[in-house]
């Protein structure tokens, strides 16, 4: 049963660090293909300054486009409204059928929340979840905070600090200093090209 790695988020922009995460959990769990999945609006954060969801798909294309296991996708765009993650499960679910075996790879500080997400109980029994948990994050108490059948499901990756983060990327932009080995150069290119970030107001986010 071939194993499909699912990496949601905002993307805005891309980077190493989502990159590298998304290589590791590949490799320990032994993952064929992850799909980026560019969000069209997060329903959990503020959506006002994200810049528009083609922008941020055309950057995930850019810096997957190397590696014949990684993959973008437009679903959650092609749906439109809030992007909920259970949607998207089963919606790749009927896309590559019970053959495959859906990991939805998130950062440890977010297991916690789904408790808070959508229809959160039918989202555990559709995949198995992976944590990405980086240096100086502690999974302390774990156990207590989520529910058993979150627990059977869950995957936890350490990954080496890559202390890079979108918000710090487009602070970057905006002040005019040099975003090079923060992402890949495709997408700093594209970037600059487009003129994105040069507005101080779409700093804010993660």
């Amino acid at each position: 049963m071939p194993r499909v790695g699912l990496m949601g988020g905002t993307f805005d922009p891309v980077h190493y660090g989502h990159l590298f995460a998304a290589e590791e959990a590949r490799e320990q769990c032994g993952l064929e293909t992850i799909y980026f999945i560019p969000c069209n609006l997060p329903p959990h954060k503020e959506t006002t300054h994200i810049t528009p969801a083609e922008h941020r798909l055309n950057m995930v294309h850019l810096a997957t486009a190397s590696n014949p296991q990684f993959a973008a996708s437009r679903v959650e765009i092609e749906r439109g409204g809030l992007s909920y993650t259970v949607d998207t499960v089963r919606e790749f679910g009927r896309l590559l059928g019970e053959q495959a075996e859906l990991y939805f790879i998130t950062g440890a500080d977010a297991i916690r929340e789904i408790v808070t997400w959508r229809d959160n109980e039918t989202l555990v029994s559709l995949c198995r979840f992976v944590a990405v948990r980086r240096p100086g994050y502690e999974l302390t108490n774990l156990k207590a905070d989520l529910s058993p059948p979150l627990l059977r499901t869950l995957e936890v990756v350490h990954v080496r600090g890559l202390d890079i983060s979108s918000t710090d990327i487009r602070r970057r932009v905006a002040e005019g200093r040099s975003i090079r080995y923060l992402t890949p150069p495709e997408v700093a290119l594209y970037i600059a090209n487009q003129g994105l970030y040069l507005n101080r107001s779409t700093i804010e986010g993660s």
